[in-house]
Parts: structure tokens; C-alpha cells; sequence
């Protein structure tokens, strides 16, 4: 039996499903921290400004939206959630959205502190 001459890319080599089948997507959005705030840009091509829902709760940020093309019949979707390691003045949070682009800012709790634990990791 002759050996490969390609390297499998994913457990999916073989298959005949495109790869892009399970693509999540990851780099569609950055996430930083600088000058006690989160900053998170998301990219968001194709959707107007009413099309876009943004929510906090307990911890957790929720960034969707839906666009409905009627003239092509066709509708896109998105849906992502963040959790923060931090503690966020809620009420403080500001949304923009300009030329496809979503930034969202989250000051941090003033002394707030990383919430989790370290985990060890093995080798």
C-alpha cells in the first residue's frame, strides 16, 4: 500500500463534504483589553443597522442579527456569545456600527478582577 502523498487537513479528508461545512467562523470578530474597558469589533458585512440585536446578560454578550433579502429570497443570519472574565459596568456599555462593522466597548468594574480558574496543563 503506497503512503500518502498529501497530509489529511481534518477528519473530514476523504469525505466528499466541503470543509467549509464546519468552519465556526472565529475570525470574524477581535477582542482586546486596554484602558479598563473590552473593546470587541466584530465583523458584520451586508446587514443595515436595524438588523442588529445586542444584549448583555449576566456576563454574557449576545450579538445577532437577520437580514431578509426579499428581491433575492434569501435571508442571512448571525449569532455569536461572549463571556468576559470580568466583571462589566453594564450600563456603560456602547454599541457603533459604521461600514459593516460592529464595535462594542465594556468598561470594566473599577479593582475587578479575572474570574476562573487557572488550569494546569500537562505535558
Amino acid at each position: 500500500m503506497p503512503l500518502p502523498t498529501r497530509p489529511a487537513t481534518s477528519w473530514t479528508s476523504g469525505i466528499d463534504f466541503p470543509n467549509r461545512l464546519f468552519e465556526t467562523g472565529g475570525d470574524d470578530y477581535e477582542l482586546y483589553e486596554a484602558d479598563e474597558e473590552f473593546v470587541l469589533t466584530v465583523e458584520m458585512p451586508g446587514f443595515d443597522l436595524e438588523d442588529i440585536a445586542v444584549r448583555w446578560d449576566d456576563g454574557v454578550l449576545n450579538v445577532s442579527a437577520e437580514h431578509v433579502d426579499d428581491e433575492r429570497d434569501r435571508q442571512k443570519t448571525y449569532h455569536r456569545r461572549f463571556r468576559f472574565p470580568k466583571r462589566v459596568v453594564e450600563e456603560d456599555i456602547e454599541a457603533e456600527y459604521t461600514n459593516g462593522v460592529l464595535e462594542i466597548r465594556l468598561p470594566v468594574e473599577t479593582g475587578a478582577v479575572t474570574r476562573g480558574t487557572e488550569i494546569e496543563v500537562q505535558g
